[in-house]
């Protein structure tokens, strides 16, 4: 899923960087502070958003937006999943709805999906 070019860079600084903080879709829990991630375009199947326990898990997305997160201590709240392939999806600490990106193990990058996060 992309998002329209449009609603790509009116979430974006002149940097590339977000303007607004960014926050879980469900519940109120903020994820990051503004202009603390960058955005890029990378193509990456993110398994479907689902609960802690829900079945289903195996079916997944093509999402190419993302926020780039250089540092894991960037984030304000963020839980992780075991490792899955040499990656850790991440899901809002609060509410446990997720993924909402994904941690590269290998690169120790983040990326937050632009499409599964609301904005403030």
């Amino acid at each position: 899923m992309s998002l329209d070019q449009n609603e790509s860079v009116s979430k974006k600084n002149a940097a590339g960087r977000n303007k607004q903080k960014i926050l879980c879709m469900y519940c109120p829990s903020k994820i990051l502070n503004p202009g603390a991630a960058t955005h890029v375009n990378t193509e990456y199947a993110l398994p479907y958003i689902h609960r802690r326990g829900q079945e289903d898990r195996d079916k997944c997305e093509t999402i190419t937006d993302y926020w780039l997160i250089e540092d894991m201590y960037t984030f304000e709240n963020i839980g992780v999943s075991n490792t899955v392939d040499n990656v850790k999806y991440l899901a809002c600490a609060d509410c446990e709805q997720g993924p909402v990106g994904w941690h590269d193990l290998t690169t120790k990058k983040s990326y937050i999906a632009l499409s599964r996060v609301k904005y403030e």
